[in-house]
């Protein structure tokens, strides 16, 4: 895939490039320490070859980066844009303060059940990518809550679905530090939602966060993909199958998670094993949304399409994803993301206006998730160099991105 003639086509391999000069490895070297061939470091630094998210964790870990690093985040002028860039620094300090009285002058916080309308409106904000909105939301939330959670000092059902409400809140600031490249923040919001959901007396709570970290941990390259899939092991052990249907969803999302990761770790029967379990309990609970986890047959299908992909086989993931059919009124995000992954095997099949399209189609249906995903401005820069001349459509949506 050639390059174009503009100057701003730089990704990931261009990064790849530059961490390398800076640490001083040839080519060879680099290979040697990410077990990735010479050959291919070349061409992917050259933009004519896909850089899988298995390669992108190896070599992140090889270059003692973080993957976000690696992808170019967070990016900031995107942020500005949205408003998000502000709103950092109050996400960090609510949970920051999560064990301090709260302030005398603050006024009394609302009843349990307008809490309870206030931390579903967040929910509903997560589900439709809304990363501004999200982080505005949650500070005087997370405030709001911990003042209610000190008023009812006494172990009972009532603290207990506060501390729910609180795991929930910090979920959402680990939707927003996540998407944004904010590791560190994204990490303290792991830790004060594990805190909470072991105060919140529901096991399926727990399940979550560990879904969460296991999603996290691809940071860490294919060690973290490790500690990612004995997350998802524990969670499972630890979430007995009650029957119900809430915790068959979170159990599916679980081996829908272990598919990926495993995927990302190159273990391609591993992830095949993942999905078809999910795949069977999919066909018993129908679609669901249970504590924000999507689960049901499109997920599962939406996954196996993002599986392949993964590890680099595109045609595989143009062929699964032939069979989606997105349900009037899914989840946006899950939505956008779908569309996002098509973009990208799309692009390496030389399918370079359909790949447009579908960048188009997943900023229409989650616009703020679309401009800060990594694979999006991965897609949108090799769109540029595969043209001689860059259509003024595509240039606006770079500029929008900030490819």
């Amino acid at each position: 895939m050639p390059y174009g003639t503009d100057d701003h086509t730089g990704g990931i391999g261009q990064r790849i490039a530059e961490l390398r000069a800076i640490r001083g490895y040839s080519l060879r070297q680099l290979g040697q320490r990410s077990h990735v061939s010479a050959s291919m470091l070349s061409m992917i630094e050259k933009g004519d070859r896909n850089a899988s998210e298995e390669i992108v964790a190896s070599v992140a870990r090889a270059l003692d980066v973080g993957v976000s690093n690696l992808r170019g985040q967070p990016y900031r002028e995107q942020m500005q844009q949205d408003r998000i860039d502000r709103m950092i620094e109050p996400l960090g300090g609510a949970l920051e303060n999560w064990d301090l009285s709260p302030d005398p002058a603050a006024p009394p916080p609302r009843p349990l059940e307008e809490l309870r309308t206030a931390v579903a409106s967040t929910v509903e904000l997560r589900a439709a990518a809304n990363l501004g909105g999200l982080a505005e939301a949650l500070p005087p939330l997370i405030a709001e809550i911990l003042h209610a959670i000190h008023l009812h000092d006494r172990p009972g059902r009532v603290r207990e679905e506060l501390h729910g409400l609180q795991a929930e809140a910090a979920r959402g600031v680990w939707r927003v530090a996540y998407r944004v490249g904010e590791m560190h923040l994204a990490r303290l919001a792991l830790t004060r939602m594990a805190q909470a959901a072991a105060e919140s007396g529901d096991p399926r709570q727990v399940a979550v966060e560990r879904w969460m970290r296991a999603q996290t941990s691809v940071e860490g390259g294919k060690p973290g993909l490790d500690v990612g899939l004995r997350l998802v092991d524990q969670a499972l052990r630890d979430l007995e199958d009650d029957g119900a249907p809430e915790t068959r969803a979170v159990r599916g999302a679980l081996h829908l998670k272990g598919s990926i990761l495993a995927s990302r770790r190159g273990d391609k029967d591993g992830s095949d094993a993942w999905l078809e379990e999910a795949r069977g309990m999919a066909q018993e609970t129908g679609e669901t949304r249970v504590y924000e986890l999507t689960f049901g047959p499109t997920n599962v299908e939406l996954h196996a399409v993002a599986a392949a992909a993964d590890r680099d086989k595109h045609g595989l993931a143009l062929k699964r994803a032939a069979k989606v059919h997105i349900p009037e009124g899914y989840p946006p995000g899950r939505a956008g993301h779908f569309y996002i992954d098509l973009a990208r095997a799309q692009v390496w099949t030389a399918r370079h206006d359909e790949a447009f399209a579908s960048l188009l189609k997943a900023r229409e249906v989650a616009p703020q998730m679309t401009r800060h995903h990594p694979q999006v401005h991965e897609t949108a820069a090799a769109l540029r160099r595969a043209r001689a001349r860059i259509p003024d459509e595509l240039r606006e949506f770079s500029l929008w991105c900030g490819v």
